[in-house]
């Protein structure tokens, strides 16, 4: 009997299109047909896991889902019993703490098949690269840097600063998300930054962003935080190449503690074919696969052996050499069930008192509140 997985991903080249590559290859080789749909990255950030696991047998994730996940049991863990080898092998080849991003509870819930954090972005053909944060504003003040502050994103600027000035947000339970003196400190330079950027901004996720910044008209030239997306550094992907590197340096440790981002695989406890299902997910999270159709089908894979590799670097401007040191320096969001609510909520404050002009202090206080609380929901 035929087995037909379906499969829910984000929209975007990026996340469709090497999903379609591989499925095609997974077919000819087992004859199991896998068929994607997608939804809008706005939803892949905030739609429930649960209502996906009840209509899809495999979806991609964002791991800071992983404690919602856990407690309400709609996924299945893929450390099975016999393929130990492989799992060791995945987390060897994590992109920085991308595949233990996966893990939580002693279970392994998805694999990596997509590494990302913050990094800077830039037009190659108007501007360089800026080093320093200080660099970078100036770049502003002439009206030519361009920053995405839809939620959750304005929270995902908060926590790289927070980290990169040397005080990384907390990730559990056993105190508040951050020390006022050094969230203010934090909030306060990305005020600065907000203040000398189009308002316009803050309706605007990295896809939006960069689309902006691709358009040969665009006054814009430098993302100094924001998701890589390795399409946009692919030449004739869009009429203008954006290149991606290291993120602007606030602190005094170099481009450490981006927002971890990225997508895994993971696999729906109520699906009628998780074997079938679980097969898929270890293929394609798999080295040889990530360097191979997934890197050519326009992905950007979640292991080293594509980040390593010469023809796939070629490919794209170099993104994955250029952005490493960034990514393998990233911090790890908070996972705990009941953070979710806590990322939309923060993103919202933040954006609220960068509007209204609001006391630093008042905003961080309110962040501690609200991650406490987090906690306390859940």
């Amino acid at each position: 009997m035929s087995i037909t997985l379906k499969g829910m991903t984000w929209s975007h080249p990026r996340g469709y299109d090497p999903m379609i590559a591989c499925s095609r290859l997974w077919q000819e080789h087992t004859g199991v047909t896998v068929e994607w749909e997608k939804r809008s990255l706005q939803d892949f950030e905030t739609y429930p896991v649960e209502e996906l696991a009840k209509a899809y047998d495999l979806i991609v994730i964002d791991h800071p889902h992983v404690g919602q996940i856990t407690k309400e049991k709609c996924l299945a863990p893929l450390d099975i019993a016999g393929r130990e080898a492989e799992r060791n092998a995945l987390a060897q080849a994590s992109v920085g703490r991308s595949y233990p991003s996966y893990t939580w509870q002693g279970r392994q819930w998805a694999f990596p098949i997509d590494a990302a954090t913050q990094v800077q972005a830039w037009r190659p053909d108007r501007a360089e690269r800026v080093e320093t944060w200080s660099e970078m504003l100036a770049l502003a003040r002439q009206g030519r840097v361009i920053l995405p502050m839809r939620p959750p994103h304005s929270l995902m600027c908060f926590y790289t600063l927070s980290a990169n000035l040397g005080h990384p947000c907390r990730s559990d339970g056993a105190g508040e998300l951050i020390d006022i003196d050094a969230g203010t400190e934090a909030f306060e330079h990305l005020r600065e930054l907000t203040d000398l950027i189009d308002p316009a901004c803050f309706l605007m996720d990295p896809i939006a962003v960069l689309e902006a910044m691709s358009d040969p008209a665009s006054k814009a030239v430098c993302a100094p935080l924001i998701y890589g997306y390795v399409s946009y550094a692919m030449p004739g992907f869009r009429p203008s190449l954006v290149k991606f590197g290291d993120i602007p340096v606030a602190g005094q440790g170099g481009p450490a503690g981006s927002a971890l981002g990225g997508t895994g695989i993971a696999v729906s406890a109520f699906s009628s074919a998780i074997d079938a299902a679980i097969d898929f997910a270890y293929f394609v999270a798999s080295g040889e696969v990530q360097r191979g159709p997934y890197a050519a089908g326009g992905g950007q894979p979640g292991h080293a052996a594509a980040w390593n590799d010469d023809v796939v670097n070629a490919a794209t401007s170099d993104f994955y050499r250029a952005t490493r040191k960034t990514l393998e320096t990233a911090w790890v969001r908070p996972r705990h069930d009941g953070y979710m609510a806590f990322q939309q909520a923060a993103s919202d404050r933040i954006n609220g008192g960068l509007l209204r002009k609001d006391a630093g202090r008042m905003v961080v206080e309110d962040l501690n509140r609200l991650f406490t609380e987090s906690f306390a929901a859940a």
